[in-house]
C-alpha cells in the first residue's frame, strides 16, 4: 500500500509541530510587510480565514473571470464566518451587499454568459434575488437555522450561474500525458460504502489527469469491493489497492501499470505543475487552487520519494487541526487534490480500516471524460 507507516506518522507529527510555529511567524512577518491595496482579481479567494467547505472551494476553483459574480459569492460565503457567533450586523451587511450587486450590476454578470445560456442564467438570477429577499427576512428575525439553509441554497444557485460562464477547457494537458484519461470539466461520483453513501465532486478544471484517471477507474468498476485502510494515528482514510502484488491499476488494453503524475494547479497559474512538489520547485508560498483545507478532501496517494507514482490508490483527508491547520498545512503541493466530498460527512466519520466500498458510480459528468485513443 502507498501509505504512511506508524513510524512515519509519529515523525510527521513531531516535525509538523516544530515547523508550524516557524511557518506561522514567517508568514505573519511577510504579510505584515507586504500590505497591498490592489483590487482583488475575480479568481482570487477572499482574504481571512481559510475556507473549509468543499462546495465553496469548488466554486472558487471554477475558471471564470467575472468580478461581480465573485463579489456576490464572497459576500454570501462570508456569512458563514459570522453565523457561528451570531454576529447579525456583519451578516446583514453581507446580505445587503449581495442584493445591491445583483440589482445594480446584473448586466455585468450576464455579460459573461454565452448567448445560448443567457435565458437559463437570467432565470437563476431571479431565483437568487428571491432567495436573498427571504434571507434578509431571516436575518432580521435572527433565525440562525433558516439563514444557514438559505445561504446554502442561494450559493448553490450562484455556483450554477458561475458554471454557465465556463466556455471551454482552460489549458492543454502536456502531450506526454496524452496516453492517460482526462476529465475536461467536472464529474460527481457516488461512493456506496458499508456504512452509507458519500458523494464527491471531481474537478477536472484543476486536475484533469488525476480526476480523469479516477473517473475512468470508477467507470470500470475498479473500486467496487475494495476495502479502506486507516491507521488509528492517521488522518487519512485510504483505499484503491487491488488484490495481488500490484499496488495500482494494470490497463487491460496495454497490459501496463498506469502511473499518474503529481498534478497541482497553483492560483493564478495558467496550467498545473507536473511531476514535482511545490516544495521541491521552490514555490513554498504558492496556493493550490484545490487545498487540503476541507474535511473530505480527495487526493491521490503516492510513494513519498516518487512524485509520479500515483495509480489507483486515493485517500480522503480527515481534517485534524493540530496537525494540519486550515490554510497552513504541509500537505498542500505535496499530493494532488482532485475533488471534495460534498455529502456524507457522517458516513466518512464512521468508516474505519476493513470497511468496504460496495460500489462507486459516476452519476454526473461522465461526458466530460476523454479517454486516450489506443
Amino acid at each position: 500500500m502507498l501509505h504512511w507507516s506508524n513510524f512515519a506518522i509519529d515523525t510527521w507529527k513531531r516535525w509538523v509541530k516544530t515547523v508550524v510555529l516557524a511557518l506561522l511567524l514567517f508568514t505573519l512577518s511577510l504579510n505584515f510587510s507586504s500590505v497591498s491595496h490592489a483590487k482583488r482579481p475575480s479568481h482570487s479567494m477572499p482574504a481571512g480565514n481559510a475556507i473549509t467547505d468543499g462546495r465553496a472551494l469548488l466554486r472558487f476553483a471554477l475558471p471564470i473571470d467575472n468580478q461581480t459574480v465573485r463579489e456576490v459569492q464572497i459576500s454570501l460565503e462570508d456569512i458563514g464566518n459570522h453565523i457561528r457567533s451570531k454576529r447579525w450586523g456583519p451578516i446583514s451587511r453581507d446580505v445587503r451587499k449581495a442584493s445591491r450587486l445583483l440589482n445594480l450590476r446584473e448586466s455585468d454578470i450576464l455579460e459573461s454568459i454565452p448567448d445560448a445560456k443567457k435565458l437559463e442564467a437570467q432565470a437563476l438570477v431571479v431565483q437568487v434575488k428571491d432567495g436573498i429577499s427571504l434571507l434578509e427576512k431571516a436575518v432580521k428575525a435572527k433565525d440562525r437555522e433558516k439563514v444557514i439553509d438559505l445561504k446554502a441554497k442561494i450559493l448553490g444557485l450562484v455556483g450554477e450561474i458561475e458554471e454557465l460562464m465556463v466556455t471551454g477547457f482552460p489549458f492543454e494537458v502536456p502531450s506526454e500525458y496524452a496516453n492517460l484519461p482526462q476529465l475536461k470539466g467536472r464529474a460527481t461520483v457516488a461512493v456506496e460504502t458499508e456504512k452509507g453513501l458519500i458523494t464527491v465532486v471531481l474537478d477536472g478544471y484543476s486536475a484533469p489527469v488525476t480526476a480523469g484517471n479516477f473517473v475512468d477507474l470508477v467507470d470500470r468498476g475498479f473500486y467496487n469491493g475494495l476495502r479502506f485502510i486507516r491507521s488509528e494515528e492517521s488522518y487519512v482514510l485510504q483505499t484503491g489497492d487491488p488484490e495481488g502484488k500490484e499496488e495500482g491499476f494494470i490497463d487491460p488494453a496495454t497490459g501496463k501499470y498506469r502511473n499518474v503524475p503529481l498534478e497541482v494547479l497553483v492560483r493564478d497559474d495558467k496550467e498545473p505543475v507536473y511531476g514535482i512538489t511545490l516544495e521541491d520547485a521552490g514555490r513554498y508560498r504558492d496556493e493550490p487552487i484545490l487545498p487540503f483545507s476541507a474535511y473530505g478532501t480527495v487526493a491521490m496517494a503516492r510513494a513519498e520519494a516518487e512524485p509520479d507514482s500515483g495509480s489507483s490508490q486515493f485517500f480522503f483527508f480527515l481534517f485534524e487541526p493540530e496537525l494540519t491547520p486550515a490554510g497552513l498545512n504541509l500537505l498542500d503541493g505535496r499530493y494532488a487534490v482532485f475533488g471534495y466530498m460534498i455529502e456524507g460527512k457522517e458516513v466518512l466519520d464512521q468508516l474505519k480500516q476493513g470497511d468496504k466500498i460496495v460500489s462507486a458510480k459516476v452519476i454526473k459528468g461522465i461526458e466530460n471524460l476523454v479517454k486516450p485513443q489506443v
